[in-house]
């Protein structure tokens, strides 16, 4: 019993920004609910057991899924294509981790680079958030207010739950103005099968996608090694960081093949880890099997597709922010030189990734062609530029 009560701490913490991604890309989000379950499985399967993490749906990949959808007709399938490659990406990149080391791959993804990207992950992000809010203001606000406020002057796990609160809170206020129609969710069934669907492959798709993984390498890194400074334990070692990139690869394959957003691993549940300084790793496998029970509860899914837009524009709006801000963050705590080169490298990034986002909404495309409708740009020309010409300019010092 007591591991059940905490499990569903757990489940609070990570349910938020689980559910956020799907319902802000398109995907189904009780699909992603049993999609981070069976990836969290699977993680645990892969690391022997040992690394309390539960693993849910990843925002870096957000902007990109937007972009793919936008450029097949709004056809998810080939953006579920796209995060299967990601998630084999992991896998490669796990490899050569074993093979040469995580000092000397590491040296490839410094503050200069992931700080920036990380950055325009967040701020490219924000108008979509703004767009999504101006539908009802009076809702965002309070939706926004609410979740500042927790986030703020909380304390405890009460402060881990500030974006199930905040939602809660819009979506309450907007029953009592009428914006949502309940008669859908009294007709929906207890009981029903996800809408799982298959990926379809394309490279124009894989193109705009897989290169993200570029941008979220550290922060995996991070997330197992602050997990571990949690726990009192040191997982880049014991299981080793390749297993554990090997296991958010495959949770992020298994997502992809489903019908659900990519995975990574959650900071939200070493949060909890840290005020019930309870850190038994079958806690969260309860979690996840939880997870994937009530992403198979209809009226949940259904409560969770009536979520109004503006409600979720307003916690986007915080979250997307906050983004920004752990990329500006990366840099600042960082022991980078602020030398020429790496200023370069910095402004680069910057520059393609609002610059080239910024004009293709001008209806002025500038990328690597892929097909002849498509082309690498934004995060992922900026992930991949940024990390050539730190190499390039700091050559001597890698």
């Amino acid at each position: 019993m007591k591991k059940a009560i905490l499990a569903i701490q757990h489940l609070f913490a990570m349910f938020g920004a689980t559910v956020l991604v799907p319902i802000l890309t398109g995907f189904d989000p009780s699909v992603a609910l049993v999609s981070a379950g069976l990836g969290t499985l699977i993680f645990h399967l892969v690391t022997k057991g040992m690394v309390p993490v539960f693993l849910g749906s990843s925002f870096a990949f957000i902007p990109v899924i937007i972009t793919v959808k936008e450029l097949y007709n709004g056809d998810l399938a080939y953006a579920q294509g796209g995060i299967i490659v990601a998630g084999m990406i992991y896998i490669l990149m796990s490899l050569i981790v074993k093979t040469v080391g995580i000092e000397k791959v590491k040296k490839y993804f410094p503050a200069q680079v992931t700080g920036p990207m990380i950055v325009v992950i967040g701020l490219n992000l924000i108008p979509v958030a703004f767009g999504m809010a101006s539908g009802n203001f009076i809702v965002a606000i309070a939706t926004l207010s609410t979740a500042l406020l927790i986030t703020l002057f909380a304390k405890g796990f009460i402060k881990q739950l500030s974006i199930l609160i905040a939602v809660a809170t819009g979506y309450i206020l907007s029953l009592s103005l009428g914006l949502i129609d309940t008669n859908i969710i009294k007709e929906a069934s207890w009981v029903m099968v996800p809408n799982f669907t298959l990926p379809k492959f394309d490279i124009g798709a894989i193109a705009i996608i897989a290169p993200v993984v570029l941008a979220v390498f550290m922060e995996h890194i991070g997330d197992v090694t602050t997990n571990g400074a949690v726990v009192g334990k040191d997982f880049i070692k014991n299981p080793g960081l390749n297993r554990t990139l090997i296991g958010d690869g495959l949770a992020t394959i298994v997502g992809g093949f489903i019908g659900g957003p990519a995975n990574t691993t959650y900071g939200e549940n070493t949060g909890v880890l840290a005020i019930t300084k309870n850190y038994d790793p079958s806690i969260l496998r309860i979690t996840a099997v939880f997870a994937i029970t009530l992403g198979c509860i209809s009226k949940v899914g259904i409560v969770l597709r009536t979520i109004p837009t503006p409600v979720m524009g307003g916690i986007s709006l915080m979250l997307f922010s906050m983004i920004a801000i752990i990329g500006v963050k990366t840099v600042k705590n960082s022991d980078i030189e602020f030398k020429a080169s790496n200023l370069i490298t910095m402004g680069s990034i910057l520059i393609i990734g609002f610059g080239t986002n910024y004009l293709q909404g001008k209806g002025i495309s500038i990328g690597i062609p892929v097909t002849e409708t498509v082309k690498i740009t934004g995060l992922s020309l900026a992930a991949i530029v940024g990390i050539v010409l730190n190499r390039v300019l700091n050559r001597n010092s890698i």
